[in-house]
């Protein structure tokens, strides 16, 4: 295949940028073991645990994937006092991402996401977590410091990653594109589906297939190829253009590739460049830190949703939540 010279050159201009991850950190806790037998207490197997890692999650995992591109980024949200925070944090820090915008709440604990891995093949996910809305004295704190850094020219791309764990809210998140807006600086929301927040503005929105339907108030239908007979799918395009007025879509349908909605362009079908599939935790994120990137660097929407293919088809070929690299993605672009 012949290099993409223009994918590559976005990808090399990436250590120019500075993104500002705001959303639901996480920590993703991983037990590897084996199974080979099934337990006499219930219809579940034994695990014999192995060996176990932790790793940036959620909003967190975004932060992860900006610097594993080689990019600057400042990440935004909040912990609890205690020390799953500290371990993430730290993490965070040690990486070489900004965490001074990492605030913490004694009132609620560390987001953890444990998930139990037999013979590469996860069991069961155990989840810790608070998802009552974010005191307000911090989201208002979180705000004007998000604020600043837009408004002293600290960064170029906003990331929005919702992960519906109380932190996000749609008024500060509206004042804050609207504010990126005045600044030049390019928005992007990974939503979820129980937040219709129909913050208008932004630059690009990357749900999946599931999320979009659910955004839009939709009943779930499966997706067809080619992408010009998705009926549901356009429907559900021109539902979310009505709600939310972002200037891009891209909607990720697995192995069906990408779908990007762009204003005053045709619908573009992007097929998956993935060639193997072993788990998709974390492909997500490493979409929209791609898009971001690319949008900052001046990629076309067109451009970035390649780039950010390129980078899921990655990702999934691996087990777990693990980022993105530089080397990787410029691998698979030669």
């Amino acid at each position: 295949m012949a290099a993409d010279t223009t994918l590559l050159e976005l990808v090399r201009a990436f250590p120019r940028f500075r993104v500002a991850v705001v959303g639901d950190l996480m920590l993703d806790r991983y037990t590897w073991g084996r199974a080979s037998r099934i337990s006499e207490e219930a219809p579940v197997p034994v695990v014999v645990v192995e060996r176990e890692t932790e790793t940036p999650g959620g909003a967190a995992n975004v932060t992860h994937n900006v610097l594993g591109l080689g990019a600057q980024v400042a990440a935004f949200g909040v912990v609890g006092a205690d020390p799953r925070g500290d371990a993430l944090t730290q993490t965070l820090r040690d990486k070489g991402a900004d965490v001074t915008g990492i605030l913490r709440a004694h009132d609620r604990p560390t987001t953890v996401k444990t998930r139990i891995i037999a013979n590469h093949q996860q069991v069961v996910r155990i989840d810790r977590e608070d998802t009552s809305p974010l005191a307000p004295q911090l989201q208002a704190q979180l705000e004007a410091q998000i604020s600043a850094a837009i408004t002293g020219g600290q960064i170029q791309a906003l990331v929005f990653e919702d992960y519906a764990k109380g932190l996000l809210a749609a008024p500060m998140m509206q004042r804050l594109v609207d504010l990126a807006r005045q600044h030049r600086v390019i928005t992007v929301l990974d939503p979820h589906p129980c937040h219709p927040f129909n913050v208008t503005g932004l630059d690009l929105m990357t749900p999946n297939r599931n999320e979009a339907f659910g955004l839009a108030g939709v009943y779930y239908q499966r997706g067809v190829l080619p992408l010009e007979q998705d009926t549901p799918l356009f429907e559900v395009s021109r539902k979310l253009d009505d709600l939310w007025h972002a200037r891009n879509l891209l909607v990720t349908l697995g192995a069906g590739g990408m779908a990007l909605f762009s204003h005053g362009q045709p619908p573009l079908h992007i097929p998956t460049q993935a060639r193997e599939v072993f788990d998709v935790s974390g492909a997500g994120d490493t979409v929209t830190a791609t898009c971001a990137l690319a949008l900052a660097a001046g990629a076309s929407p067109a451009e970035a949703a390649r780039l950010a293919n390129h980078a899921a088809g990655i990702v999934v070929a691996k087990i777990g939540t693990v980022p993105i690299t530089t080397p990787e993605l410029l691998d698979t672009l030669t």
